[in-house]
């Protein structure tokens, strides 16, 4: 496979090591196993260019400051990768709770902001943002919409202006399972309201599908009931809806793909299932597909972000142990960057 261009720079994902994992799931994969999984693939003689990362246990300790994120480079910078986007740790202080559940939250995304600037003076984390959800579930948020989507955008406010006396953007993570952000209307409404210069949306080509098929939340269903999957033209209506509405938003991408079902495993909620990149179930042409988000409506290359990141949640330990499955991810990568990225 021929590399036709080295921009924007491929990234693994390491969180996929922890995500779904667990005492009632499979055993967490550890960081360095996911570090060197990802430098150990190759494809015609082309490899990751970085990682990104999820900054919790028991990967990373958030309370380790300045050291804790020293420690972090050197072990990324001795596989020859650099760092990107990083997710704050945001879980024990949900965005619609108690005035402490909230400064809880804002104080994680404060962490995480030092960690992303002191990584940032070191040189190895040229660029990326800051992940947040809601950390809270649909059907709490459901409970009082209004009032809830109130504490979310208040909340969001008050990170983002912290994270901006770190330099530092945040993007809010479009996925099913977060309330008040479960939905694309609702995603573009949340982030309207919060009216920051430095938020934006992550957006994930295996959750954005289910934005389209109305899961937990149906008014906004854009794929018609009994939608035929060999259709690709009513696929590519739907994809080009949704990205109209969220594309300007967008500040980190991450590829993937889904066989248009719900899945969960371990602590996390049902959310969009990531399948393997040659998954013959995958509703999405991937690399096809992932320029709704990485060109305009014009079809002009946005050069929105620098790098993009694949994201392979809940895979099975034996799936994830396996040096092929990397391959295939870097592959598809490739496809995604020769057809959509730049020199």
């Amino acid at each position: 496979m021929t590399q036709i261009n080295n921009y924007p720079k491929l990234h693994n994902a390491t969180w996929p090591g922890i995500v779904g994992k667990g005492p009632d799931s499979e055993p967490v994969i550890s960081l360095d196993q996911m570090l060197e999984m990802t430098a150990a693939a190759e494809v015609d003689g082309v490899k990751f260019d970085g990682v990104d990362v999820g900054l919790f246990d028991p990967h990373f300790d958030i309370n380790s400051g300045k050291e804790g994120a020293k420690r972090l480079a050197d072990k990324v910078a001795a596989h020859g990768l650099e760092i990107g986007s990083l997710v704050a740790p945001i879980w024990g202080g949900p965005a619609i709770g108690s005035k402490a559940d909230q400064d809880t939250f804002v104080d994680m995304v404060k962490k995480s902001c030092e960690i992303g600037q002191t990584l940032r003076e070191m040189g190895i984390r040229p660029n990326g943002i800051v992940r947040i959800d809601s950390a809270s579930g649909v059907s709490d948020w459901a409970k009082d919409p209004v009032g809830n989507s109130k504490k979310i955008v208040e909340t969001f406010q008050r990170a983002c202006d912290v994270a901006a006396d770190y330099g530092e953007r945040l993007a809010a993570e479009g996925e099913i399972c977060w309330g008040g952000m479960h939905s694309w209307r609702q995603m573009v409404a949340t982030l309207e309201a919060v009216d920051r210069k430095n938020i934006g949306f992550q957006a994930d080509m295996s959750h954005t599908l289910l934005y389209t098929m109305g899961y937990n939340a149906p008014e906004d269903r854009i794929l018609p009931e009994g939608y035929d999957w060999s259709d690709r033209e009513v696929l590519k209506d739907a994809l080009r809806q949704i990205t109209a509405a969220l594309r300007p938003w967008t500040i980190d991408f991450h590829v993937a793909q889904n066989d248009g079902t719900v899945h969960g495993t371990g602590s996390h909620d049902k959310t969009g299932r990531h399948c393997q990149a040659t998954d013959p179930n995958g509703k999405l042409v991937v690399a096809e597909d992932a320029g709704f988000w990485l060109r305009d409506e014009n079809g002009e290359l946005t050069k929105a972000f620098k790098h993009i990141c694949w994201d392979g949640c809940m895979f099975s330990n034996e799936v994830m142990l396996q040096q092929k499955t990397w391959n295939d991810i870097l592959a598809t990568m490739i496809k995604v960057r020769n057809a959509h990225g730049w020199s």
